[in-house]
């Protein structure tokens, strides 16, 4: 058996998933600029730093309509394509499993210095250390993969939701910000040398990440890794007129607990109790409900001239992801313009949709010009053992 394999053609990929991770960008970038930007996504502070009423509305905003929803599209978006990837390769009678492995090697690498040389936020490490983790499921029961995937999202939630509720009084003494963590954070990123910056960038990486915390993230990205396996086996999202009632029954069972769950507790004071569920219920139904939603508008001409200008963002994910970062860091640490802690919520949210539509500029130029992302290109080549033709073929004329 063939060890190499091939990338994915052109004709064969599904315009509405690339715009979904056009979509996904777009709303990854809005949650990263304003933690890039100021400690509070992490240590807390942010109402008392940030108190104008605009900003407070915004961030309730962005609370509501981006947080956890995107990584969390993301994880649907990654499982589902591991395992169309892992599909396409069994048919052409390549071995799935070596190329699978050094594509999640290759993405651990970006990771590894995306995580600690530039943004500690990153999700690329994790995204591929957890992947492993499928290949114990690849030959499971669709069945397997649903009940594993709800029992990981649901089980867990609900147990830290009732000892969050029993110890509420605590938490709301407890609430207020990490004085010491945010001073420092302010010093290194904001007036720091570049060492500095990557101190305190693996200081927040292992508060994020270190001991417990990982398994917690295991438990909120591999639900949505599996079930984005089993909606890839039914081919729910490849068929969309075939399977169009499923379709819309998921949209609104997805759209009605993303309501409940993410703007609901905001109706009661938004108590501290119920972030687990927030963040985690309320994430994955609203990462499931924006896919569905992009998915569906693709069915009518006004949805697909909507979201098209989105497909080709998407298509080079990658490269628009890392880009991002490395503009913020630019942008808000000290070895670049030093904005750190200076940029009001409701002007990073400005500040993401000019960055955005340039990227969406920049993406239809480049993908006149060439086949494949740039980071992309070195992620497909590395994974199937052969660099990839970049250009593209100049039509002949006469």
């Amino acid at each position: 058996m063939n060890q190499s394999g091939f990338p994915l053609h052109d004709k064969d990929r599904l315009a509405w998933i690339d715009a979904a991770r056009g979509f996904a960008i777009l709303g990854i970038f809005m949650v990263n600029v304003p933690a890039f930007n100021a400690p509070f996504f992490l240590y807390g502070g942010a109402e008392e730093y940030w108190d104008n009423e605009v900003d407070h509305i915004v961030q309730t905003g962005i609370e509501i309509l981006f947080q956890a929803s995107f990584y969390t599209l993301f994880s649907f978006l990654f499982g589902f394509g591991m395992q169309t990837m892992y599909e396409r390769l069994q048919a052409k009678k390549f071995n799935p499993v070596h190329v699978l492995v050094r594509r999640l090697v290759v993405l651990i690498c970006f990771g590894l210095v995306h995580a600690f040389l530039i943004w500690h936020g990153d999700i690329l490490l994790s995204y591929g250390i957890i992947g492993f983790l499928l290949f114990a499921f690849y030959r499971r029961k669709n069945q397997t993969l649903l009940r594993w995937s709800l029992g990981l999202l649901f089980i867990p939630t609900g147990f830290l939701t009732m000892i969050s509720f029993m110890a509420r009084k605590f938490l709301s003494e407890v609430s207020t910000g990490d004085g010491q963590r945010i001073t420092a954070a302010m010093a290194n990123y904001g007036e720091g040398s570049l060492m500095d910056i990557w101190r305190q960038n693996a200081v927040d990486w292992l508060y994020t990440n270190g001991g417990i915390a990982y398994l917690f993230l295991t438990c909120s990205l591999l639900p949505m890794f599996l079930l984005g396996m089993y909606i890839a086996r039914k081919r729910w999202l490849h068929d969309i007129e075939r399977y169009r009632p499923v379709l819309v029954r998921l949209w609104i069972l997805t759209g009605v607990v993303f309501v409940l769950l993410k703007a609901g507790p905001y109706v009661f004071g938004n108590p501290l109790w119920l972030s687990e569920a927030k963040r985690t219920i309320g994430g994955s139904a609203s990462a499931l409900f924006y896919v569905l939603s992009v998915t569906l508008a693709f069915r009518y001409k006004s949805g697909r001239k909507l979201f098209s200008p989105l497909t080709l963002v998407g298509r080079m994910s990658l490269t628009n992801y890392l880009t991002q970062s490395l503009i913020c860091f630019f942008l808000f640490y000290n070895t670049g313009i030093g904005l750190y802690g200076s940029v009001r919520p409701i002007y990073s949210v400005v500040f993401v949709l000019v960055i955005f539509i340039l990227q969406i500029l920049f993406s239809n130029w480049w993908f006149k010009r060439f086949r494949f992302g740039p980071a992309e290109w070195v992620w497909r080549s590395l994974t199937y053992e052969e660099k990839q033709p970049l250009k593209k073929r100049s039509k002949s004329v006469g």
